[in-house]
């Protein structure tokens, strides 16, 4: 079964959690471990022979070291490119953190030394009328990842993020800074520094804007040993 398994989420939505995400398992790879990763939720996916499928949840299936079923990956598919519950709603399907749950459970019984689960936009977002997607992590008792897109207001929204995700009861594992545009923030150097001495968490990495995607040149600038180096996952 997955030895480590953690819940990746974002300051936002539209920070590169997937992206990041690919790249931790692809420097996992890199070290010799077996991967596995899933994306429980996906909103935008598009119509394919093959049924609906998740670009951000493809992307995790091509960096993960193990063969896993689509189907496995991403359970929940929902084609309008919208919240999570709203489309779950139009597409008359129940979402729940319960069958979450027990979808992650399934993918845990899997051999593997890390697994990562991406979660949704930011960490309060809606699975239902009642249930937020932060419960999901919180049932399983995992160690988070948050990622930190290097913006304006990117302080605020990441002490925000870092300070819930504590009050309930979970540990941040690590955080990685993404630079999800090509102009760079003005004063990144003092951003980075109060960032570094404020969350109190490893930062695993900062990542640079690329004008086409490379996973290998993204792992490349990560550290992963605050992941891997434990005994245990949380």
């Amino acid at each position: 079964m997955a030895r480590r398994t953690y819940f990746v989420t974002g300051t936002d939505t539209e920070v590169g959690k997937s992206v990041v995400s690919a790249a931790i398992l692809r420097k996992a790879a890199d070290l010799s471990l077996r991967t596995v990763a899933m994306k429980p939720v996906a909103s935008g996916c598009e119509q394919t022979p093959g049924g609906l499928r998740n670009e951000d949840a493809l992307l995790l299936m091509d960096h993960m070291t193990e063969t896993v079923p689509y189907e496995q990956v991403n359970p929940v598919a929902l084609e309008p490119a919208i919240a999570p519950h709203v489309a779950a709603r139009q597409a008359n399907r129940q979402v729940t953190v319960q069958r979450l749950a027990g979808f992650a459970r399934g993918l845990m019984m899997k051999p593997a030394d890390l697994m990562l689960i991406e979660g949704a936009g930011g960490w309060r977002v809606p699975l239902n009328e009642r249930e937020l997607y932060s419960q999901l992590p919180a049932e399983l008792n995992l160690g988070v990842i948050v990622v930190v897109p290097l913006r304006l207001g990117c302080i605020n929204h990441a002490l925000l993020t870092v300070e819930a995700i504590r009050r309930d009861g979970l540990t941040v594992a690590g955080w990685v800074a993404n630079r999800p545009d090509e102009v760079q923030m003005s004063c990144e150097d003092e951003t980075l520094e109060f960032l570094r001495s404020h969350l109190h968490a490893p930062c695993l990495g900062i990542l640079p804007w690329l004008s086409e995607l490379n996973i290998a040149e993204l792992a490349s600038q990560l550290d992963i040993q605050p992941l891997v180096a434990t005994t245990e996952s949380r």
